[in-house]
């Protein structure tokens, strides 16, 4: 254990001394990273722990801008998929359906063509099991790893003003989760969570109060949360949730919990229920699904990733709706 304990301090110690990114070295190259041969993005790999796969993606030297801020998103894989299948690809004969379920670099492109006031980077993480919910309940001090985790991430842009957003898919939402529970509170810099029907842990007790403390803390915060019906779902015959168990039921939880202290009006569309707060910075979504689908992965593919960085802000809806058609299809990495 104590080998281990040390290999983890090691690891930590060694993301935290690379050199950070300052005003005084050269604003567009960052330290330290790769130049993709994929719209000249620059890539930077890490292992960590070692049971974390991180990779950096940031925009290309001549769009990164360091006058201006840095959105540091994290995205928690979801249970089963890397970090290239998350990236996404271009099908072709032969190639795994994993890369064309998320798109979350594709969608990513399209923001950074959208959003002029900041420099817009991802962070994938990936648990070397591929289960971020494994993950937590097999590693030591899991959610003060997690918070450690992050906190260096995001020293690695020191000298520019620098938010954290957590955005999380499927068993992905875990890893958020562990993160608040090892905060308290949830940190200023922190400046959006999102959970794409990845709300499965929610607990009023140990993250309800937070998270609503969080969010009047700063006008800046936003908050959402997005599910289908999955309450009469089968696979292979059989339920895919437990009776209690779901997104659907864990949002109904959370419409529960903030409706009062966030006057949360509900709104009917033509294919979901949402729920908003006045100021539009917290919104809980419930998909319709008559036909009883699996619509696990669609509510990414269908805009999710870009609907959960523009919520509350100007850009949103001038990018691409929620639960509208790809809007990306031009930035789909080539195979």
């Amino acid at each position: 254990m104590h080998k281990k304990l040390l290999i983890h301090a090691c690891c930590i110690i060694g993301l935290l001394t690379v050199a950070p990114v300052t005003r005084a070295a050269d604003p567009h190259k960052l330290p330290g990273f790769t130049v993709s041969p994929h719209y000249d993005e620059q890539i930077l790999d890490l292992t960590i722990d070692p049971e974390v796969i991180v990779q950096i993606n940031a925009p290309a030297a001549d769009k990164f801008d360091a006058t201006k801020p840095v959105r540091l998103v994290i995205f928690a894989l979801p249970n089963g998929n890397t970090i290239d299948q998350t990236v996404g690809k271009q099908m072709t004969e032969g190639l795994d359906w994993h890369y064309n379920i998320q798109h979350i670099g594709a969608q990513t492109r399209v923001l950074r063509n959208t959003l002029d006031d900041c420099n817009l980077v991802v962070a994938y993480l990936q648990a070397e099991k591929r289960s971020w919910p494994h993950w937590r309940r097999t590693q030591e001090n899991s959610n003060t790893r997690i918070v450690e985790i992050i906190e260096a991430l995001r020293k690695r842009f020191e000298g520019l003003e620098c938010t954290v957003e957590l955005t999380a898919h499927s068993g992905g939402g875990s890893f958020l989760f562990g993160f608040i529970e090892a905060s308290d509170p949830i940190p200023n810099w922190v400046t959006r969570i999102v959970w794409l029907d990845a709300n499965y842990g929610f607990d009023e007790e140990k993250h309800g109060k937070k998270l609503a403390t969080w969010l009047n803390a700063d006008a800046k915060h936003a908050l959402g949360a997005y599910s289908y019906d999955d309450r009469d779902v089968k696979f292979n015959g059989k339920p895919i949730v437990s009776a209690t168990g779901g997104t659907f039921r864990r949002t109904e939880d959370m419409k529960t919990f903030f409706t009062d202290p966030f006057k949360l009006k509900e709104e009917k569309l033509e294919s979901f229920k949402r729920f908003r707060s006045a100021d539009n910075r917290l919104e809980l979504v419930q998909i319709d699904n008559p036909e009883k689908k699996i619509l696990h992965t669609v509510m990414v593919e269908r805009n999710g990733f870009i609907h959960a960085l523009t919520l509350g802000s100007k850009w949103e809806d001038r990018v691409a709706p929620f639960w509208s058609d790809r809007a990306y299809t031009d930035y789909i990495q080539p195979n």
